[in-house]
């Protein structure tokens, strides 16, 4: 077995320079130009094993983003127009997500055969994975119109989409219309790059405390899915828009982390765009923000742990230069006691009157950013208020952050008592040069109270634009349509929008040079802005995504 598949092995995100300090000949895996994984053997878990190795090695766990508006993002105007008519042709977009339903007729031709260029699932090993990976079955155009003439197409490609969510999310973007459902997609004549990712490793949902039986995935393969999607379009010397509609509450939240930076770096490069999700915590309660700015120097965080969330994670990520402990407190006025920082030192306590056990890593500095982290674990946790109390150990003002897990890593009777909505973008959402696309209404023009909010913990602006995200007509598998809800939907949107630009811009000639982020600063100019409301905010970004608007704006030029 491939050692990135193997329990036996964790998976340990390494600087490419450091790969001769970890190569033993087979356990290294290439991610991009600076990151790699090395496969380190699991002698026996131990959860101090986030102590041994640094946070940041350790992929973070992905959830996904998602549970009529095409006029809303000009969107039909456009395609109306016959001097533009959009529709993504001589484009590519890649979803990058839980597979697909590659027998649903919208993601097939009028002929019957599949729109899908490459699907790349990373849960079947019987096959051939795609040169220059090692793992997964890669399945070419060739292989799905095959499969769809068969009487059985499951046994020649046997991927599906169990879960539902890269399905409807493939769709929103670039679904075939359906007049009957009135349903279409974006730019319905796009072609599309599909991977599958596999689900995170239990020893790494282990190390993070997420229950087994949670649907979740690793930042790791998400990354090397970029790469293959990248790899794929620039061999066929075509534009590509991906979209990616999953992110997690671990992380610094300020655009820093292994998904950021080659996020960041694609969105760089000529004909590739990208956009991300905010995630839908912002009504969630799983954000908690304190400035303490007068004696006494401490403040107590009060959260609430529901009877089924036996085991989870917090961060707390304080701003230097402050140098915090942390004392944790159950519900029966047990206490870990205080907890001073240290350079890796991870503790555990168990209490005496129930059953709970504690595990504390509170880092001076997290190697990535050069920040303290507090990171707490919970392990059989009792039901009821609990308590964490910090103090700058420097008797001086501070502030801080701190997030429970995204999506259903945690259930909705896990919140703290006193949250804040702001600075609850999931991870990458917060990366820089992505668009990140929050959701809204389209029916009455409100945000949708779940998509996460700006700014990044740092301050930076993000989100970057609003689409719609509520209740959208979408492909759902079996055949069947549906509806879809969130932020990860809108995300869905606009790369369909950014696959219009493309299309506009490199198979016309117009700007075959352009990057994603130059349509991302495109879009931002052509968006609609409500004259109530002051932009940026941390709300709606720029405004509502409309692309009719950004034409008519070239059109100035």
């Amino acid at each position: 077995m491939q050692k990135i598949l193997d329990e036996n092995y964790y998976d340990i995100i390494i600087s490419n320079v450091m790969i001769p300090t970890y190569n033993t000949g087979d356990n290294i895996t290439n991610m991009d130009l600076r990151h790699s994984l090395a496969h380190i053997p699991v002698d026996s878990f131990d959860p101090c094993a986030l102590g041994t190795f640094p946070y940041n090695a350790f992929p973070s766990v992905l959830t996904l983003s998602s549970t009529v508006s095409l006029e809303k993002s000009g969107i039909g105007t456009v395609q109306r127009n016959p001097y533009l008519a959009l529709f993504g042709r001589g484009v590519i977009v890649a979803i990058i997500d839980t597979g697909i339903d590659y027998q649903h007729e919208a993601f097939l031709y009028n002929d019957g055969t599949t729109r899908i260029l490459s699907l790349w699932d990373q849960t079947q090993q019987e096959g051939q994975p795609p040169e220059g990976f090692t793992y997964g079955t890669e399945y070419t155009r060739e292989h799905i119109n095959v499969a769809l003439k068969s009487e059985n197409p499951l046994s020649i490609v046997p991927s599906v989409d169990t879960n539902g969510h890269g399905t409807a999310i493939a769709s929103v973007a670039a679904g075939k219309p359906n007049l009957e459902q009135d349903f279409s997609g974006v730019v319905p004549e796009a072609d599309l790059l599909i991977v599958k990712l596999k689900p995170a490793k239990n020893n790494l949902k282990r190390i993070f405390f997420v229950p087994e039986n949670i649907e979740c995935y690793q930042e790791s393969d998400l990354i090397i899915g970029l790469s293959y999607v990248t790899t794929v379009a620039q061999r066929l010397n075509r534009p590509i828009a991906i979209c990616i509609a999953m992110g997690t509450n671990q992380s610094s939240h300020d655009g820093r982390g292994a998904t950021s930076y080659i996020t960041n770096y694609l969105a760089q490069l000529p004909q590739t765009g990208i956009t991300i999700t905010t995630g839908n915590e912002a009504n969630k309660r799983r954000h908690y923000f304190n400035s303490t700015s007068a004696e006494p120097f401490f403040n107590d965080i009060e959260f609430r742990v529901g009877d089924n969330d036996k085991q989870f994670a917090v961060e707390l990520w304080p701003f230097a230069p402050a140098r915090l402990s942390i004392e944790v407190t159950a519900p029966n006025r047990e206490t870990t006691g205080q907890v001073f920082p240290s350079l890796g030192e991870c503790r555990r306590f168990p209490f005496v009157f129930n059953e709970s056990v504690v595990w504390v890593n509170n880092y001076i500095f997290e190697e990535e950013t050069g920040d303290q982290l507090v990171l707490i674990r919970f392990q059989d946790t009792i039901p009821g208020i609990w308590t964490m109390r910090v103090q700058n150990l420097d008797n001086e003002p501070f502030s801080f952050h701190t997030w429970l897990p995204s999506g259903d890593l945690i259930s909705e009777e896990t919140f703290f008592l006193n949250p804040n909505p702001d600075t609850t973008i999931t991870s990458p959402g917060n990366a820089t040069n992505p668009l990140t696309v929050t959701a809204y209404n389209q029916f009455n023009d409100s945000i949708l109270p779940e998509s996460g909010r700006g700014y990044t913990r740092t301050g930076g602006i993000k989100p970057d634009i609003a689409a719609p995200g509520y209740q959208l007509t979408c492909a759902v598998p079996g055949g069947q349509y549906g509806s879809i809800t969130g932020s990860g939907c809108a995300a869905a949107q606009a790369a369909g929008v950014i696959a219009m630009v493309f299309e506009w811009a490199v198979p016309r000639g117009n700007y075959t040079t352009i990057t994603g982020n130059d349509v991302n600063r495109l879009l931002i100019r052509g968006a609609q802005r409500n004259p109530a409301n002051v932009y940026p905010n941390n709300i709606w970004g720029y405004g509502q995504i409309e692309i009719n608007m950004l034409f008519e704006r070239l059109t100035y030029i």
